[in-house]
């Protein structure tokens, strides 16, 4: 009798999309094996963003779990409350649903700044074992009396004006400083990030900017013990260097990986880096 082949057995396929509340789901990129590193991006954008590193991870051995916050991208848009709060609860419910564990959590820019808050108050060891902050917007986006850093409230207030006026032109006037140079992107890279944004939630949009502008994270870098990287570009406009070095002395466990030719957007600018970098610290 001829030996029939071997037949694998199918792969289960995994969910694209996590139910954290009665009518909210969110988008989740969810592929590769090994350890987990969950990404979650910044403002005005989405999961999509992290593309030119989620094949990077994959194929050194990661699994790699983007998560898209409620309001944008293909993630669900629910009026009510958008901070800090609500999206470190969010991520914690889908961890909890893909029973992740020794993960490495990396954030981008708010997403930077909801990591912390989520590490600090929420994940008490259960699924994340390493931080990474990407031109992360903390530990406070805008300046106070005692911290001249960043951005002034009232031109995060002109933000929010612009964006109840004419989003679009708040997305472009975004995009002219989200790199080291206005060339430093090509123009198909742009168009790509300006299709993210323009796929998020306007009402979230907003709520976003105020969370940004009034968030105070610096108790919560003190709560962080867990090995952290700060990767930060130096000429960054949005995110100042500023933060990055007042994040290290926040952050006893910390250490800042400058990069050199980078805007905000270094996981763009100086990818092959970026990539090194985060596979390494995940690696360790």
């Amino acid at each position: 009798m001829k030996k029939l082949p071997n037949k694998k057995k199918p792969e289960k396929i995994r969910a694209e999309y996590i139910k954290v509340e009665s009518n909210v789901h969110l988008h989740i990129t969810d592929a590769g094996e090994g350890r987990p590193i969950v990404l979650i991006h910044g403002w005005p954008l989405s999961d999509e963003m992290f593309e030119y590193q989620y094949s990077e991870l994959i194929n050194n051995n990661f699994r790699v779990i983007g998560i898209t916050l409620r309001g944008f991208g293909k993630s669900d848009k629910p009026y009510g409350s958008y901070n800090y709060d609500v999206y470190a609860a969010d991520i914690k419910k889908v961890l909890n649903k893909l029973d992740i564990k020794d993960a490495v959590l990396g954030g981008f820019s708010m997403g930077g700044a909801i990591a912390i808050r989520y590490v600090s108050s929420v994940d008490k060891g259960i699924h994340i074992s390493k931080l990474a902050l990407f031109g992360a917007a903390a530990p406070i986006w805008t300046q106070r009396d005692d911290f001249p850093y960043n951005l002034q409230k009232s031109a995060v207030d002109d933000l929010i004006d612009l964006n109840n006026k004419d989003r679009p032109m708040l997305l472009s006037n975004f995009a002219k400083i989200f790199s080291a140079t206005q060339i430093s992107l090509n123009k198909g890279i742009g168009n790509w990030l300006y299709g993210i944004g323009l796929s998020a939630s306007s009402y979230a949009t907003a709520l976003c900017l105020i969370a940004l502008r009034d968030t105070d994270l610096r108790k919560d870098l003190a709560k962080i013990t867990i090995p952290t990287v700060i990767m930060h570009g130096k000429k960054d406009k949005i995110c100042s260097f500023d933060l990055a070095e007042q994040m290290k002395v926040g952050i006893s466990n910390s250490h800042i990986i400058a990069f050199e030719n980078s805007g905000h957007s270094l996981f763009l600018e100086e990818t092959h880096k970026f990539n090194t970098e985060l596979i390494k610290f995940a690696g360790k």
